[in-house]
C-alpha cells in the first residue's frame, strides 16, 4: 500500500481527478461542494490494474488553506501532481511543488487536466511550459498524462502511470516505533473517540497501549488503548506502515485529540521542545532569514508558532543558500533525526523554506552546536547518556558500554582514571564502594586488571610477579588492621578503653563492620573484652541468687559508670543478660563462667 498526495493550484480538478480514479468523493463537507473548492483534507482509494493499493490524500489549492494542504502531506509517498491546461502554472502550483521539495518527495506523476477544454496546440504548449516549470526538481522525469476527468480521457492511462510509480516507490519501512500524525478527530456512534492519519514507522495492533502526545495537553503523553482498527473501512487486526488507518481509541475524548497530535508508544519517544535542523530558504524569496520574523513550524499534520534562532553563518541565510537553526515550540512533539518541516512566515503569509530534524535534544547552547544526524557526535556531546534515552533521541540502538550507559571513549577513559586515582589515594584500607557516585561503581568492572574489590572495599591491583598475580586470596585491609595502635591499645584497656581521639573514621568504621570493634552508646570496646566480661558476669550470676546490680558490675571490672553502663547495654542487647529492674539477671546467652 502506497499513499500519495494530490498537489497543485486551486481549481485546477485535483478532487475531480480523485473522484474519477477511485469513485468516492473526497470533498467531505457541505461549503465545499455547494462552493466548488476544497477547503480541508479529503481522502479516497482504489486498486489499480496491477492490484496494488494506493490512498490518496486530497488537498485544498487555495493559497488561504496552505495550512490544511501542509497537514496532509506530511507523510505520503509520493504525489500526484495537476496541472490545468487551461491555465498552467499558477501560484500555488510553483508553492505545492517547493513545499513537496522541502518535505523530501521524491517521486511524482503530473497530470494534464481539463485537456478537453483546449486544443492540440495549446496542449502542447501547456506540456511544454510544465517540463520548464519542474526542470532540476523531482519531477523532472515524471510522466505527464493528459486527462479530463469528466469524459473519462486519459484515465486508463494515469492509473497505468501510477502503476509505474508505485512500482519505483519504496513503502514505508517498519522500525517497530509506530507514530500516526493525526488529521482528523471525531466521535463515531456507539464507538467514542476515533482518530485518523497515515501511519509511519511501525505496526499498531488491537488493544495495544499508546499514548497521545502534543497539542492540547502541553506535550504531555495521555495513556489510551486501541479498541479498533479499520483501514479503507475494513477492520484489521493490526497494521502496518504505509497505510491510512481509522484508529478507536479508548482512554482519552474526541475533543482532547486535534490535528497535529501524535499517536506513539510513549516510551520509544521523548517528546522534545527544541530541536536543531537544517533549512534551505528558497530561492524565490525576496529577503534575507534572520531570527526575527513571526515564523510557523509545520512538522508532521501540525502548525505551531516557534522562534527561531541562527546556528552560525552571521545571522542570516540568504535566498537558495542552506544553514542550520534552533526551533523552541511551545509544545513537545514527537519527532526524530529525519523529520522533514516547513516553514512559513505568517506576517508575510509565505512559504520561507524547510528541512531535515537533525538534533532532537540539543545539550550545547547554539552559538556552539555543530549539529548533524550522526549519533557518534549525540554520545561524543554528552559523553554518558542513557541507551534507552540514545534510542528515543535518535532512533537507533546501540549497546550499553557500562551499565545502562553508552559512553563516548574519552568520558570512558576519564572516569576510569578518576576511580583509579581515588582507590590509590584511599590508602591501605581500600575505598570504601559506598562512597563512589553510580557511574563510577559501574565503570569498576572495566577496570579488573588495576583493581581489586573485597568486602565492600576496592585496592589498587598487585603487580604480577614472575609466577602470576600476586596476593589473590590475601586481605590487605585485615592485615594492616591488625596492628592498628587504637585497636592494640582498646584490647590493652580492656573495660576502661581509650576515645578514639584521631583515629581516621574510616578506620573505626571498617573495625566495626569487621566485628573487631564493638560500639554501644559513643564508646568502644576490643570484642575480646566484651567477651570478657561477659563470662565475669556470668560468674557473677552464679554466685548470686537474685541477680546482680550496676555498682557489682562496676566494682567487679573495676571501672566507672561511664563504662560500664555501655557495656551492660551491648550485653542486654545480645541476650547475655536481661534487666529485671534495677538488677541484671542471666539471659538465654549467657556463657560458661571464667
Amino acid at each position: 500500500m502506497h499513499v500519495i498526495a494530490t498537489a497543485g493550484h486551486v481549481d485546477h480538478g485535483k478532487s475531480t481527478l480523485v473522484l474519477a480514479l477511485t469513485g468516492m468523493d473526497p470533498d467531505r463537507f457541505a461549503e465545499e461542494k455547494a462552493r466548488g473548492l476544497t477547503i480541508d483534507l479529503g481522502f479516497a482509494w482504489t486498486t489499480l490494474p496491477s492490484g496494488r493499493g494506493v490512498a490518496f490524500v486530497d488537498v485544498p489549492g487555495h493559497v488561504r488553506f496552505i495550512r490544511n494542504m501542509l497537514a496532509g502531506v506530511g507523510a505520503v509517498d509520493a504525489c500526484l501532481f495537476v496541472v490545468a491546461a487551461t491555465e498552467v502554472w499558477k501560484p500555488q502550483s510553483e508553492e505545492h511543488l517547493r513545499i513537496l521539495e522541502l518535505l523530501g518527495i521524491t517521486h511524482g506523476v503530473i497530470a494534464l487536466t481539463k485537456v478537453g477544454l483546449v486544443d492540440e496546440e495549446w496542449r502542447e504548449l501547456a506540456a511544454m511550459e510544465i517540463a520548464d516549470r519542474v526542470a532540476g526538481t523531482f519531477l523532472a522525469d515524471a510522466a505527464v498524462i493528459p486527462v479530463d476527468a469528466p469524459a473519462g480521457t486519459g484515465l486508463e492511462q494515469l492509473r497505468a502511470a501510477l502503476d509505474q510509480l508505485l512500482a519505483a516507490t519504496p513503502t514505508s519501512p517498519d522500525h517497530n516505533r509506530p507514530r500516526l500524525w493525526v488529521d482528523r478527530s471525531f466521535a463515531a456512534k456507539g464507538s467514542g473517540t476515533v482518530v485518523t492519519g497515515t501511519l509511519t514507522g511501525g505496526t499498531i495492533s488491537v488493544d495495544d497501549e499508546l499514548s497521545v502526545v502534543a497539542g492540547a495537553k502541553g506535550g504531555k503523553g495521555v495513556p489510551v488503548r486501541v479498541r479498533g482498527l479499520q483501514s479503507h473501512q475494513l477492520p484489521r487486526d493490526s497494521v502496518g506502515p504505509g497505510h491510512r488507518i481509522a484508529v478507536n481509541l479508548t482512554g482519552v475524548h474526541h475533543g482532547d485529540v486535534r490535528r497535529g497530535d501524535a499517536l506513539v508508544r510513549g516510551a520509544q519517544w521523548a517528546p522534545t521542545t527544541t530541536f536543531d535542523a537544517s533549512l534551505h530558504v528558497l530561492a524565490a524569496l525576496d529577503h534575507e532569514v534572520t531570527r526575527r520574523g513571526a515564523y510557523l513550524l509545520h512538522a508532521g499534520s501540525g502548525e505551531y508558532p516557534v522562534r527561531v534562532r541562527l546556528i552560525g553563518g552571521g545571522g542570516v541565510i540568504t535566498p537558495g543558500a542552506d544553514g542550520v537553526i534552533r526551533c523552541h515550540l511551545p509544545v513537545a512533539l514527537p519527532l526524530m533525526p529525519g523529520d522533514r518541516y516547513v516553514l512559513r512566515e505568517s506576517g508575510r503569509s509565505e512559504t520561507v523554506g524547510g528541512g531535515e530534524v537533525l538534533d532532537v535534544a540539543p545539550v550545547l547552547p547554539a552559538s556552539k552546536a555543530r549539529p548533524t544526524r550522526s549519533v557518534d557526535r549525540v554520545i561524543a556531546e554528552r559523553g554518558w547518556i542513557d541507551a534507552a534515552l540514545l534510542e528515543q533521541v535518535t532512533g537507533e540502538r546501540r549497546p550499553a558500554v557500562v551499565g545502562r550507559w553508552v559512553v563516548s571513549p574519552p568520558a570512558l577513559a576519564e572516569a576510569q582514571q578518576a576511580v583509579v586515582d581515588a582507590v590509590g589515594a584511599a590508602g591501605p584500607l581500600g575505598l570504601d564502594l559506598a562512597t563512589l557516585a553510580t557511574r563510577q561503581r559501574t565503570v569498576l568492572v572495566t577496570l579488573a586488571d588495576k583493581i581489586v574489590v573485597r568486602n565492600g572495599r576496592a585496592f589498587p591491583a598487585a603487580a604480577p610477579g614472575p609466577a602470576g598475580p600476586a596476593q589473590t586470596e590475601a586481605d590487605p585491609v585485615a592485615d594492616h588492621l591488625a596492628e592498628h595502635p587504637w585497636l592494640v591499645a582498646l584490647r590493652a584497656s580492656r573495660w576502661a578503653p581509650p576515645a578514639p581521639d584521631g583515629v581516621d573514621r574510616q578506620v573505626i568504621r571498617e573495625l566495626v563492620r569487621r566485628g573487631v570493634v564493638i560500639e554501644r552508646d559513643g564508646v568502644y570496646f576490643a570484642a575480646e573484652a566484651v567477651d570478657d566480661a561477659a563470662r565475669v558476669v556470668a560468674r557473677m550470676l552464679g554466685e548470686a541468687a537474685e541477680g546482680v546490680t550496676v555498682a557489682d558490675v562496676r566494682t567487679a571490672l573495676g571501672i566507672t559508670r561511664k563504662h560500664v553502663l555501655p557495656l551492660l547495654a551491648q550485653l542486654d542487647a545480645t541476650g547475655v543478660t536481661r534487666r529485671r529492674g534495677d538488677l541484671r539477671i542471666a539471659g538465654p546467652r549467657i556463657p560458661q563462667p571464667s
